[in-house]
């Protein structure tokens, strides 16, 4: 088995989206092939309500998928087919926009003000770019989860882990979407599929993310870090991108550490990216754009 190295380590950055939302950006709107087949994931964590509540009105997506994962307050939507909806802490919303969608998304805060969630962008596979909208809704009670004996405790949302499988699916990229917790102090170590892209984004406390041939602690007296490799530390609100390898190592701080683990088979096709719509060519980008613009986006 092989430790898989921290490739690095990025601080999400605040963005603003929609008609005023303030978040973080872990990654996303840029090169994102080490990515791939992810596109963005947004940070959407607020408790001032006049920095959320005026939300994400009717926007447009095609050819990606959309992931939302509450984890206090609501968000409300609505779209183009007659969906309406609501999800709230603890559930998910897997929308595949496929061929069109318009739809609205409006965070609201719980009874303190308090919003926190996660969108991820996935995106789809040229032979599915224009296959027909869907979503999977999944409450919180549906997510399984699972507590080791050293009190690791996973919830999976999508793909098979520890031998359970999450109730998403139907997916093209094969997606493992992991929240895992790791009480303090303790080291594990989780499985990841050589073949796959894989990132963590850390939400709460802090750790080591360690690297194949790292310590997991103070080097001894007469060894320094410049005799061997440290680990990356991570902490609240940074993202972990990692390389080639088939575990993840976490030494959880002393606060714990709760994160995000995301895995996914890589497309590696071409992408044409503009805003919300994301293509594999230049032409077919035009073409949903000059869509809009007639009235003709939304298809059958």
């Amino acid at each position: 088995m092989s430790i898989r190295p921290v490739k690095r380590i990025v601080e999400a950055k605040p963005t603003i989206e929609g008609a005023g939302v303030h978040l973080r950006r872990a990654f996303g709107f840029g090169s994102t092939s080490e990515f791939d087949p992810f596109l963005l994931l947004d940070d959407f964590r607020n408790d001032i309500p006049e920095d959320y509540l005026a939300g994400f009105p009717w926007h447009p997506h095609r050819g990606i998928e959309t992931i939302t994962y509450v984890l206090a307050g609501t968000v409300e939507h609505g779209d183009s087919l007659g969906n309406k909806g609501s999800i709230e802490a603890g559930d998910v919303q897997w929308m595949t926009a496929g061929r069109g969608i318009i739809h609205q998304e409006l965070p609201r805060g719980d009874a303190v003000g308090r919003m926190h969630g996660f969108q991820l962008w996935a995106n789809l596979p040229a032979s599915l770019k224009m296959s027909a909208p869907r979503y999977q809704e999944v409450k919180s009670n549906d997510i399984p989860a699972i507590t080791d004996d050293d009190g690791t405790h996973v919830r999976i949302i999508s793909g098979s882990f520890w031998g359970t499988a999450g109730p998403v699916d139907g997916v093209a990229a094969e997606p493992i979407y992991l929240d895992v917790s790791v009480p303090p102090g303790k080291r594990r170590k989780l499985p990841v599929e050589t073949t796959r892209h894989a990132f963590a984004y850390v939400f709460a406390g802090s750790g080591h993310f360690c690297n194949a041939s790292a310590p997991l602690s103070v080097p001894t007296e007469g060894v320094s870090w410049a005799d061997t490799t440290p680990p990356t530390s991570a902490a609240n609100r940074t993202l972990v991108l990692f390389d080639r390898g088939d575990e993840v190592e976490v030494h959880a701080g002393q606060d714990g550490i709760r994160f995000l683990l995301v895995s996914g088979k890589p497309l590696e096709q071409p992408v044409a990216w503009y805003g919300p719509i994301v293509m594999n060519t230049q032409e077919e980008l035009q073409t949903a754009y000059d869509e809009l613009k007639a009235g003709t986006f939304l298809k059958d």
